[in-house]
């Protein structure tokens, strides 16, 4: 698996391009955060399909970019956790108007439960829901791979904020120690801000979880 990461908007959300190896021309992109020009040019310089986009929640940082993406891409396939499904057509769920400006966007292509299966571009991803961060968040692990792409749930040292509309502390915490802290320690969690990190350093360091 080749991933390729951007970091975008004053927000520096982490927006990945992931493709099934070196070569592959098809690829999937996990969020899309604010100033979406680079990803888009990188795209279209190297030629590059990308067949879908999967939100890992519906906060403004993470799905702001999704029209850019679509006009230039319209066969691209958008897919959420149905709990998370209504932020993209409310600007108040989304945070988009108490940050820079209203933001709606078309309802998704697909929707998610946990559980699910993402396949697209010849990558296998697993859905785990894991609320608390907002009631919808999902996480993407590729098991072959030992990867997990864990959006605004995990931190390296840190977790996600649940101050926010939606939130749940004592709900996020569930979630990280049923649905990550289960993986093995060698998987590598990419993370939707900052620096990616393994499962099993998250498990021995962070304050949030020890």
């Amino acid at each position: 698996m080749k991933i390729d990461g951007f970091i975008l908007g004053d927000f520096e959300t982490n927006c990945y391009v992931v493709r099934a190896d070196e070569l592959a021309v098809d690829c999937l992109i996990i969020d899309i955060g604010f100033n979406p020009d680079e990803l888009v040019a990188s795209l279209v310089e190297k030629k590059q399909n990308p067949a879908a986009m999967v939100l890992t929640h519906g906060h403004a940082d993470h799905i702001v970019g999704l029209d850019h993406v679509r006009r230039r891409f319209p066969q691209i396939k958008v897919y959420i956790h149905e709990l998370d499904a209504p932020m993209l057509g409310d600007a108040n769920a989304n945070l988009s108007a108490f940050v820079e400006g209203a933001y709606t966007a078309e309802p998704a292509d697909v929707l998610l439960r946990d559980g699910d299966i993402v396949e697209e571009a010849g990558i296998r991803l697993e859905v785990l829901h894991t609320p608390g961060h907002t009631p919808g968040g999902i996480c993407l692990y590729a098991r072959q791979e030992g990867l997990v792409f864990v959006g605004d749930t995990l931190f390296a040292d840190s977790v996600g904020r649940t101050d926010f509309p939606g939130g749940d502390m004592g709900q996020l915490i569930r979630s990280i120690r049923n649905k990550l802290l289960s993986l093995p320690d060698s998987t590598v969690a990419y993370p939707g801000h900052g620096s990616r990190t393994t499962i099993g350093r998250e498990r021995r360091a962070n304050p949030f979880l020890i």
